[in-house]
């Protein structure tokens, strides 16, 4: 874990920007890790941070400056919108507290320079908190090729089929200039998993991005060609327009390793078409966000997390990490 130059006994007290989607995946997490103690965060909607107030006995902001300005705060994780990341990470650096960031960075390369800039100059830590490239399967994978024993990595294959683009949304969720579609969400995610195979920096990527639902004007698909400095390359493909689902080549074995029933695919969209307006989508969207009218997840992971079909072509052998192990 991180800690601040003037290390302190005990855990390290986290304060958390932004009480959605992001924030309720990673409770469970921050919850019971014994080197965490959740002690203030930072949410615009009143029932998000009194229910936060309640459950960790802990202090509640409205703003992200002030939960920065709070003494008793370490670091602070955040995951409050892609467009604000930059703003907010600034805030965070100028307080003097270390950083985690959810992905992506921020939205414009001129803005993560801004990021890194601001770290460097309060001298704190800037973490973005990419998650997949830990899940198990990835990181024993990364292990046998780095062992040698079968060879160079060549050739990677990574596609991922979701619903992603119909799962409810707000209004910014849905504009690419505000960090909305699945390349800012999802290829994140991507490129992180293969650049831990390969094993190497990228050198050259051409890729082409679609948009084909004019109800949801933002990229909901991608294909990309990366190059790596070793000769290795990789081919990703996306889409997260809720048709095929690659779960269904994982063993029905869901992203963060819950069993799915193959029968209820197809139910992000049914749910949609009862919100008719952006007011009603954003409603739905609010039930998967921490707060008192929350709606808890039932789902308990049997498996390791994954991000779709990844198979590694090495010089003497295929591996292929799933949810339950390495093929």
């Amino acid at each position: 874990m991180l800690r601040p130059s003037d290390t302190k006994a005990g855990p390290l007290r986290l304060g958390i920007a932004g009480l959605g989607r992001a924030f309720m995946l990673m409770r469970p997490t921050f919850a019971h890790h014994p080197d965490v103690k959740l002690v203030a965060a930072a949410d615009p909607r009143p029932d998000a941070r009194d229910a936060f107030a309640r459950e960790y006995s802990a202090r509640a902001y409205a703003t992200v400056e002030d939960l920065a300005a709070d003494a008793d705060v370490e670091a602070i994780y955040i995951a409050t919108p892609h467009q604000l990341h930059a703003e907010h990470v600034e805030a965070t650096t100028r307080a003097g507290r270390h950083v985690l960031v959810e992905k992506p960075m921020a939205v414009t390369l001129a803005a993560c320079d801004r990021m890194i800039a601001a770290a460097d100059s309060a001298g704190v830590h800037l973490i973005v908190g990419h998650s997949h490239s830990f899940d198990t399967p990835y990181l024993e994978t990364a292990r046998l090729i780095a062992s040698g024993c079968y060879g160079a990595p060549r050739m990677i294959t990574a596609i991922n089929y979701t619903d992603f683009l119909y799962r409810p949304r707000r209004p910014e969720e849905l504009v690419t200039a505000e960090g909305g579609g699945v390349v800012f969400s999802q290829a994140a995610h991507h490129v992180d998993v293969v650049r831990l195979l390969a094993g190497a920096p990228v050198t050259h990527v051409r890729a082409m991005t679609g948009r084909w639902d004019p109800q949801r004007p933002t990229e909901g698909a991608y294909q990309a060609f990366l190059t790596f400095a070793n000769g290795a390359t990789a081919t990703l493909a996306y889409s997260g327009y809720g048709r095929f689902d690659t779960d269904e080549m994982m063993g029905w074995t869901g992203e963060l390793g819950q069993a799915r029933d193959p029968g209820n695919y197809g139910t992000a969209r049914s749910a949609l078409r009862a919100a008719s307006t952006a007011d009603a989508e954003a409603d739905l969207k609010a039930l998967r966000a921490y707060g008192s009218n929350s709606v808890p997840s039932t789902a308990t992971p049997s498996a390791h997390n994954h991000f779709g079909v990844v198979i590694v072509s090495c010089e003497h052998a295929d591996l292929r990490p799933m949810a339950d192990g390495i093929h």
